[in-house]
């Protein structure tokens, strides 16, 4: 939330002519309640945006060419899922329901080629989720997206599905200045067929 994802994915369209996969979030009809009442919509909220990821996985494994997706099945489980689960959002019967289902949605996918992996801090995100301006994400708590942050941190030390690009978006500028884009390009042309 907030890193970069999604002027990534179009920068790297435009350059490589990619076929881009978005979050739907917007398909979620529980992500208004969720963040009004996270307690009373946790596990729903949940359970819509697995399965919007599987019908999307879905999607792009039947796509002809070389696709790129901001946010995958793996993260909402090991990520959102997990924080809402340790603050007990979620509790136990609901976390083994969610886990039983994640885990056979996920069996039935293929891992991504190269996950790239964007991080930033606490007080950057906050400012660019500010910017984006989703009315719903304005009164997230610095606490949760550090929590978030650090779930990430955690899932990318044992992440093993695939090949991992890191990029520190906090200071990464590859849309104006060229060294950064140059190295940006590199490594991700070390992973195109």
């Amino acid at each position: 939330m907030g890193t970069g994802k999604t002027e990534l994915v179009g920068f790297l369209c435009r350059r490589y002519d990619l076929q881009p996969f978005y979050e739907p979030h917007e398909n979620n009809p529980y992500l208004v309640d969720f963040y009004e009442d996270m307690k009373r919509w946790a596990f729903h909220s949940q359970v819509a945006f697995l399965a919007e990821k599987l019908k999307l996985h879905r999607q792009l494994e039947s796509s002809s060419g070389t696709v790129i997706q901001d946010r995958t099945i793996y993260e909402d489980a090991e990520v959102f899922a997990r924080n809402l689960f340790r603050r007990r959002l979620i509790s136990a019967r609901e976390w083994s329901t969610y886990r039983a289902l994640y885990e056979a949605a996920a069996a039935t996918v293929s891992p991504p080629d190269l996950m790239i992996y964007l991080r930033a801090g606490v007080r950057t995100i906050r400012k660019r989720i500010v910017m984006r301006g989703r009315p719903e994400e304005q009164a997230i708590p610095a606490p949760y997206i550090r929590r978030l942050n650090q779930l990430y941190e955690d899932w990318f030390q044992q992440y093993d599905l695939s090949e991992v690009i890191t990029l520190d978006t906090e200071r990464l500028d590859y849309v104006t200045d060229l060294v950064d884009r140059i190295d940006l390009l590199k490594r991700i042309e070390s992973y195109l067929d």
